[in-house]
């Protein structure tokens, strides 16, 4: 049976950086039992209804960033989509009463290709990718991860891509070591995530220390309601990966 993972998936330049999280996320792909497909949700893809991938062919690699190094932009994805788990995924959706459309021709944005080229560089896997709305409360985004559950069963892998602390605006280039707001809402979140405490991560916004300066805009923290839902509920939830860069960008791993 698969698991859900909510990966942070940093800045675009970890495609091509070899340092202590890329080592992380090559393990846990070559620890984890190949699955069949991988669902993934990711933060650089927003639409108010729900929308998911809807192609057997090669994804086209979209370079969604700007002022990065020349290589960046050579850098390919080519992994296969999957109409099956796409449309598998849409009655999942609809039999929720949760509105839902398919997009033929979206491509693999960053928050995707990042983490999954480290995951599975064979890029052998099929993918599907699903859009995230950010003006949904976390019940809501709970209740989209609840809806997928039976994925697992599939050995269909759930991934939620994006970040616990993200605020561009206090990153401090070249610093590796954590501010300590970063740190203490961070510390906040995971241990009400390892207990599960739903009732206060709904409530993050009012209960979490810095909640506002880590989570300017939700579109990034809302993989994390949904990979939660999405996991095994008789499961404990494990924080698998925790590190920083440029001082409040967070790599964080959790499994579900």
């Amino acid at each position: 049976m698969a698991l859900s993972y909510f990966i942070c998936h940093g800045s675009p330049t970890l495609a091509v950086e070899d340092n202590e999280y890329t080592r992380f996320l090559r393990n846990l792909g070559e620890q984890t039992q190949k699955p069949k497909a991988i669902v993934i949700f990711t933060a650089h893809w927003e639409n108010q209804v729900l929308s998911i991938t809807d192609s057997d062919d090669i994804y086209e690699t979209i370079y969604d960033f700007g002022g990065f190094p020349e290589e960046l932009y050579s850098v390919k994805y080519p992994a296969k989509g999957s109409r099956k788990t796409a449309s598998m995924l849409q009655e999942m959706f609809q039999r929720q009463g949760i509105p839902v459309r398919k997009d033929a021709k979206r491509g693999l944005d960053h928050g995707s290709w990042v983490v999954l080229r480290h995951m599975y560089p064979e890029e052998e896997v099929p993918v599907v990718q699903v859009s995230v709305n950010p003006y949904l409360s976390p019940e809501e985004q709970y209740k989209i991860g609840e809806s997928i559950r039976d994925l697992g069963k599939e050995d269909i892998l759930v991934i939620g891509s994006g970040a616990t602390v993200h605020n561009l605006g206090t990153l401090a280039w070249g610093k590796e070591t954590a501010e300590p707001w970063a740190l203490e809402f961070d510390d906040w979140l995971i241990d009400k995530v390892q207990k599960r405490d739903l009732d206060s991560l709904f409530a993050y916004e009012t209960l979490a220390p810095y909640a506002r300066r880590a989570v300017p805009r939700a579109e990034h923290f809302v993989p994390l309601f949904i990979t939660l839902g999405s996991g095994n509920p008789e499961l404990s939830p494990k924080l698998l990966h925790r590190s920083y860069n440029y001082g409040t960008l967070s790599h964080i791993g959790f499994q579900f």
